[in-house]
Order: C-alpha cells, then structure tokens, then sequence
C-alpha cells in the first residue's frame, strides 16, 4: 500500500529534495501531491506558479489546506528559514545570540502553529510534517557530498553544494532548472 502525502513548498526545487528523500525512504511506495506550487507533467507552469515562502503561509491558512487532509495520510509544509527575520517575523538571534538550528525551527513551527490555527493543528498534529531547511534545502545535501566541516554549514549551502557538483561535472542554478 503506497504512502500518500500532500505538500507546500517555497519551490519546485523544494519538492524535488522532498520527493527524493521520501522516495529513499520508503523504497518509491509513495504518492505525493504536491499542492503549493502546483506541477504538471512538464513542469512548464513553474514560472506563472512561483511559490515562495508568503505561498506557503498563505496555503496553511486557506481552505484547500484543511480539505487536503481528506484526501493523504501526511501533509509536509517545507519552507526555508534564510528570510525568516525580514519577512515572517521570525528572528535568528535572541538576547543570547545566535539561534541554534533547533530553536529556530522550533521558533518557525510556532509560527506555522498560530497561523494554521492552533485548534485545527492540534487535532491534526499527528500527519503535519515540517520539513524547516535552516536556511535553505541545499544545506540538506551538504552530507551527501562533504565529511569534513562544510556537512554542517548553514550559511550559502548552494554555493558550497556547487563546488562539490562542479568535479561530477554540473552545477545548480537556483534560477534555472530543469528535471532531465
């Protein structure tokens, strides 16, 4: 029996890491609907359907999200923590200083929390999945390629990622992408 998920993203790029990761997981027995931005088979609406990380918000408060809990067994909400502080209200530092990873996704759950509504999430806790990439989901990859230090960075993931790509003979263009 296949696994179903829903999911918002900030971007198609998102989706594909997310897609990958449940499908290492769960040896392909996925299904995922991808909710926010919406795909088609060739993915030629990515450009009019941007997400982003307002996307992502909006889609949590909307309707369409509370229907998508009908309909798949887990609802994966992925959004990037790089713009937290500019645009979601969500800082980096405290009175301490610098956040840990940890607190600071724990600080933009909270923040996903009141905007779903705290009611609507505590009845459905149990299949929201957040997927928080502090500060992008390149970071995520960082492990696959490195061992020393730079598995661990948080800062410029894309960039370092790059490097590592550029000596298997290709790079990501976070502007310019495609899935062949």
């Amino acid at each position: 029996m296949k696994n179903t998920f829903a999911g918002i993203t900030e971007g198609i790029t998102d989706q594909i890491i997310i897609e990958n990761i449940l499908a290492g997981y769960f040896n392909p027995d996925i299904d995922v609907n991808w909710l926010q931005p919406l795909r088609d088979t060739t993915d030629a609406n990515r450009s009019s359907n941007y997400g982003g990380w307002s996307q992502v918000f909006e889609y949590c408060q909307s309707d369409d999200f509370k229907e998508a809990f009908q309909f798949n067994e887990y609802i994966i909400v992925q959004i990037d923590t790089d713009v937290s502080e500019e645009h979601y209200d969500v800082p980096h530092r405290d009175c301490d200083g610098e956040l840990s990873p940890e607190k600071l996704i724990e600080n933009v759950i909270t923040k996903f929390k009141s905007s779903i509504g705290e009611d609507f999430y505590s009845q459905n806790e149990d299949k929201i999945i957040f997927a928080i990439a502090v500060h992008s989901t390149e970071c995520w990859l960082l492990p696959l390629y490195y061992s020393d230090k730079k598995k661990a960075k948080i800062i410029n993931c894309l960039s370092t990622l790059n490097q590592a790509l550029a000596k298997k003979g290709f790079t990501i263009d976070a502007n310019n992408w495609s899935l062949d």
